[in-house]
């Protein structure tokens, strides 16, 4: 099972006189990186939020917005009368205008309102924000499942775009033996020399060995199934999905090196296509 690394979750609720919103986001990225936005009353327990996200999400960029909204109780702010008094005095010197304009005036400047302190959270509310963040980062793993699974189904079509390709491989090499001999023997008649038939046969082959491919087609089979049976697994592992996709690419690149040969180069091509493809897709694999 494949999980991607996009994934959103959203929670809502009201605990005593405060309605908290709770919010996660989360990209590709090699790492965990982190961006937790938390407003008071629940500023001191980030840490401990901090670390139930790395071990629920484990890699990813993951913005997690905390919100608490008042909705009831004691009003939070209060007018610092002697602050407005005293600006209504100065303005009141420096221009012939009015209280009511002076006040109106006077309520824009700086430190008008003092914010009492917010009332600390007690443990009752900590227990419900907990059990809905467990609940949001479920929403996110339930997410994350869904577009793995889009995915994976992606990389199954691909891989056996490969391993019909790496078939096709095996058709050109029956085909391109005969079209290099040929190619050999008109580039010697065309020097008008004598050869030793014998000697050419031994060379020839030894030329050809060189460029068999078998070898490379029997490992490139076996990353190719290795990656399929890897997507199975029970953990999510991108990474590993991504060293197997480098040595299929090895694989790849050896053949169409030793091609040599005009309709095997294209079908390596196409294999080289695919497998970008699916490098592409990978990034976004946990």
């Amino acid at each position: 099972m494949i999980k991607s690394m996009t994934g959103f979750g959203k929670t809502e609720f009201i605990v005593n006189n405060k309605k908290i919103i709770i919010e996660i986001r989360t990209l590709n990225s090699k790492s965990l990186d982190l961006n937790v936005r938390i407003n008071n009353p629940f500023k001191d327990k980030e840490l401990e939020i901090r670390k139930k996200i790395a071990t629920k999400l484990v890699r990813g960029k993951v913005v997690f917005n905390f919100f608490v909204e008042y909705t009831g109780g004691e009003n939070l702010n209060i007018i610092n009368k002697k602050i407005v008094k005293n600006y209504i005095s100065q303005l009141k010197e420096i221009a012939k205008i009015s209280d009511e304009k002076a006040l109106d005036i006077a309520t824009k400047f700086p430190n008008v309102l003092n914010t009492l302190k917010e009332e600390e959270f007690d443990i009752e509310e900590w227990k419900t924000v907990t059990i809905k963040i467990d609940e949001t980062l479920k929403a996110i793993d339930i997410f994350r499942i869904d577009e793995g699974s889009i995915l994976k189904a992606d990389f199954n079509k691909r891989i056996k775009i490969l391993q019909q390709l790496s078939k096709d491989n095996i058709v050109f090499e029956n085909e391109r033996i005969p079209v290099v001999k040929k190619k050999i023997l008109k580039s010697l008649n065309e020097l008008k020399q004598d050869i030793d038939k014998n000697r050419f046969e031994q060379e020839l082959i030894y030329y050809l060995e060189k460029y068999d491919i078998t070898e490379e087609n029997v490992r490139l089979n076996n990353h190719l199934k290795y990656f399929l049976t890897a997507l199975n697994v029970k953990e999510s592992n991108g990474k590993k999905l991504g060293f197997i996709c480098q040595e299929i690419g090895r694989e790849i690149n050896t053949i169409g090196s030793k091609a040599n040969y005009a309709p095997m180069q294209q079908n390596v091509v196409l294999m080289k296509d695919e497998l970008e493809k699916i490098k592409e897709q990978l990034l976004n694999v946990l």
